[in-house]
């Protein structure tokens, strides 16, 4: 009821159609009870009279009660409609935008196939309640109602014999709720997981073509479906048990009525009048009842769905800003790490202890093996996850005191995995600077050497790039990157190993253009290629999440520890690459 109450919450500023929609659930309701009492009376005139000419008047009364009920049931759907629309519309935004600002520690954890079911599957399932469920248990307990004092005032005691068996429906109902509740909760679940492998197997796909991975993918996806079927199944059996039973229980009070009803006329208590009046009460409630399993079960696929939403927002970030967060102007890019420790998991660090710091417009190499800590610092640099220990400062500003936007203007970070989106070359170059002239997106297409493979396209920076930017190569999407972190004009630039995916003539020509381009920029960049580390006004060389040497090239030579011994090893290892390229 929690779940439910919380998602009615978001009815707010649309009370006013809800009200209209509950008045012409009202006059529908009262048109629909009154036709069959105009009926019972239409039917003893005539036999009392004998007026042919009042069969036609009632007639018309009864067609123009069934219009004015039609137009009032036309109102209250479409009432409830817009509820339902404008609420979701509501949600579904709310939920998405909670998703986008939730840390990357929680995406790290979560299953991308189960945040599009949450956002989709289950989001349309509380569209259904607020369409159908919201006023529909209130449109079945008002006719309920409604029929049980026409009844009353009709015959007391036939009604007593007749609605007792509205007892054992409900509870049949209400427990049929409870019973399957929990299977639609599986069965959204595993819709989740199943969304997942199809998500990785479509983003993948080359991957499992690669290694002849279709049938492996086939038998884990129909291992899928079938839990699915089989749950599906399972919900599928109890409804059918449930229709007929709760028909059968209505059975009993139809013939109760023809049974004592019909011995009522026979010693003139009742007329036929009446008994027609019964029988056609009696048949009103047969929907509203069925619709009563149909809304229990309505409501119970709303609840798990609702409780799957509410998951996420109220998922608190786990990088969160201050209520009273600065905003960070330009800065200068001095950067200071103070005994800095981190983990991602909570047991094994990652970072312990590190701390340096970097002056205005330096360029810091950042050194050491796979799992080493050197990603980690450019994460923490650009909060994408908070410090555990110690604290990080940008122009001596902690920066978790100041806004998250404010901090990401001033420090941008170009991944080695490139993700570009599916829109045009000139609209991924300007993600993080929308608006930017063309002029300025020319400006750093040149600066990463990609202006003259764009102007050969034919449909130049409207070329459009594909899914995951898969019409353009690895060096171009990797140059791609870099002319969007430039475009957003950062004071502090990470960059990871840059020039990674493109030959040695690029690179010549990218380093050219970085060069001049990060002059006044703090930058850190991760990468093994010996020019840049040479040129770098500082080397962080880790070790096991330890800063275990920096300085200078120059300097750390001299000491004879880890980094000699790095450098001498990537030198060995160009120098092969170096002889195997001019014997080939």
């Amino acid at each position: 009821m929690k779940v439910l109450l919380r998602l009615i919450s978001y009815v707010r500023g649309y009370w006013h159609m809800l009200v209209f929609a509950f008045l012409c659930l009202v006059i529908a309701t009262a048109f629909g009870i009154a036709i069959p009492r105009m009926l019972g009376d239409g039917v003893d005139s005539v036999i009392s009279n004998g007026a042919r000419s009042f069969v036609w008047i009632a007639a018309g009364v009864i067609v123009a009660a069934s219009i004015l009920r039609g137009i009032a049931g036309y109102g209250q759907r479409f009432f409830n409609e817009v509820v339902a629309q404008k609420t979701t519309y509501i949600i579904r935004n709310a939920l998405y935008e909670r998703i986008q600002r939730l840390s990357f520690a929680f995406h790290d954890r979560s299953q991308t196939g189960q945040l599009m079911s949450r956002a989709t599957v289950d989001v349309e399932a509380v569209r259904m309640f607020f369409a159908m469920g919201f006023l529909g248990m209130v449109q079945v307990l008002l006719m309920v109602g409604a029929v049980a004092v026409m009844l009353v005032l009709i015959d007391w005691r036939l009604a007593f014999f007749t609605l007792v068996f509205i007892i054992p429906v409900a509870w049949l109902a209400i427990n049929f709720g409870r019973t399957i509740r929990p299977i639609w909760l599986r069965v959204q679940a595993i819709m989740g997981v199943m969304g997942t492998t199809l998500e990785e197997s479509l983003a993948g796909i080359s991957v499992v073509k690669a290694f002849s991975h279709e049938k492996e993918n086939n038998r884990v996806f129909s291992g899928q479906a079938t839990v699915l079927s089989n749950e599906q199944v399972h919900a599928a059996k109890l409804m059918a048990i449930n229709a007929p039973t709760m028909a059968l229980l209505f059975m009993i009070p139809v013939a109760i009525i023809l049974w004592y009803g019909g011995g009522q006329v026979v010693d003139g208590n009742m007329t036929i009048g009446q008994v027609t009046q019964f029988i056609f009460y009696i048949s009103m409630l047969v929907m509203p009842i069925r619709r009563l399993g149909m809304m229990v079960n309505l409501y119970s696929r709303t609840a798990s769905a609702g409780q799957r939403i509410l998951e996420i927002l109220d998922t608190e970030s786990e990088v969160a800003e201050k209520p009273n967060a600065a905003t960070l102007g330009r800065v200068s890019g001095q950067v200071t790490f103070q005994d800095v420790s981190f983990s991602y998991n909570k047991l094994s660090p990652a970072l312990k202890d590190v701390g340096f710091e970097v002056q205005p417009g330096q360029l810091v190499a950042l050194l050491g093996s796979s799992g080493s800590g050197k990603s980690t610092i450019a994460n923490l640099l650009a909060r994408f996850y908070d410090v555990t220990e110690g604290k990080i400062m940008v122009d001596g500003t902690d920066i978790r005191d100041v806004t998250l936007a404010s901090l990401r203007k001033n420090v941008v970070a170009a991944q080695q995995d490139v993700f570009l989106f599916s829109a045009t070359i000139k609209e991924n170059i300007a993600y993080g600077a929308v608006g930017a002239d063309m002029a300025k997106i020319t400006e750093v297409a040149k600066a990463a050497n990609l202006h003259d493979f764009i102007t050969s396209l034919p449909d130049g920076y409207d070329t459009w790039v594909g899914e995951r930017g898969d019409t353009l190569s690895g060096g171009e999407k990797q140059r791609l990157s870099i002319a969007r972190t430039l475009l957003v004009d950062p004071s502090i630039l990470i960059l990871d190993d840059s020039t990674a995916s493109v030959d040695a003539a690029t690179e010549r020509l990218i380093r050219q253009a970085l060069d001049k381009l990060i002059e006044g920029r703090t930058t850190f960049i991760i990468t093994h290629r010996l020019p840049i580390i040479q040129n770098a006004d500082l080397i962080l060389v880790l070790q096991d999440g330890l800063l275990a040497e920096k300085g200078k090239h120059d300097e750390l030579i001299a000491k004879g520890g880890l980094y000699k011994e790095m450098y001498e090893t990537q030198l060995m290892l160009n120098k092969e690459a170096e002889e195997q390229a001019e014997e080939q």
